[in-house]
């Protein structure tokens, strides 16, 4: 192999010198060359975390009580988002629809993302009043984005082979759609609803934050009252409860995602 020549040489160098700088002068911006500052954070960190312990568990009830609200939210969420999102990642893929309507569709997805599901929180809130149907709307709509976005990428990654076989027969739109690209993509589909659906149980837990219902009216109330033994037993719940999540999501991927069948020998 060729080493690069001494001027790309220089040229990296450069390059990494001038992100290296540009790190620097933004650690420096945000506060973390600020020896006095970071050491007082250290000391308030060991005050937090010494009123953690022990846990409360006088709260275990109504904490748990909480943690299935957010588990609804999250599931009802991520249902709707999907529903909204198929139809959406079907009208961005090129493969379907055409460049403008697919450029159209695009840039609705990319602005349903940049607004963090906690503002849609508020949005909702807002609109409809506290409660977990806000949260659960704020988090179907922001699955709606996301979910938009990978559905159509997992669309056009299908074997042009396939395609091109499909629409050899005259199919229509509707049809290709149906026989060949939802077929061919479905186990990409599935994963990537699981996943959200995951992560949609860490979103829900703060939509309390914003009176958005969740587990998070609780977090923040113990926060607000210093009460950091409160607050550990609720984290530890959340944890306990996505640790179960990984472990279903884990299995419902083994039984239901169709696993690849490798070519046979070659005869």
């Amino acid at each position: 192999m060729t080493p690069p020549s001494p001027p790309r040489r220089g040229r990296r160098r450069a390059v990494l010198v001038g992100l290296l700088a540009i790190v620097v002068y933004s650690m420096g911006s945000v506060g973390l060359l600020d020896g006095a500052k970071l050491a007082k954070g250290l000391v308030n960190i060991g005050v937090f975390t010494r009123d953690l312990f022990p846990p409360d568990l006088s709260v275990v009830r109504p904490v748990a009580a909480a943690m299935v609200e957010t588990l609804q939210i999250a599931l009802v969420g991520t249902v709707l988002g999907a529903i909204l999102a198929l139809p959406l990642a079907l009208l961005a893929t090129r493969i379907l629809a055409s460049a403008p309507v697919c450029a159209a569709v695009r840039v609705v997805l990319a602005v349903i993302r940049t607004v963090p599901s906690l503002l849609w929180g508020i949005v909702f809130v807002v609109a409809l009043g506290l409660g977990p149907a806000a949260g659960t709307l704020a988090i179907a709509l922001y699955s709606a984005g996301y979910l938009g976005k990978l559905f159509y990428e997992m669309l056009e990654g299908v074997d042009p082979e396939v395609v091109e076989a499909v629409r050899s027969v005259g199919c229509t739109r509707a049809q290709l759609a149906r026989w060949a690209l939802l077929p061919e993509a479905a186990n990409e589909l599935l994963a990537q609803l699981i996943f959200m659906f995951e992560y949609n149980v860490r979103a829900s837990s703060i939509m309390g934050f914003v009176g958005a219902g969740g587990i998070g009216f609780y977090l923040l109330g113990y926060i607000q009252l210093l009460r950091y033994d409160l607050l550990l037993t609720g984290l530890l719940l959340t944890l306990a409860v996505v640790i179960v999540i990984d472990r279903l999501s884990a299995l419902v991927r083994r039984l239901v995602l169709v696993p690849a069948t490798p070519p046979g020998p070659a005869e």
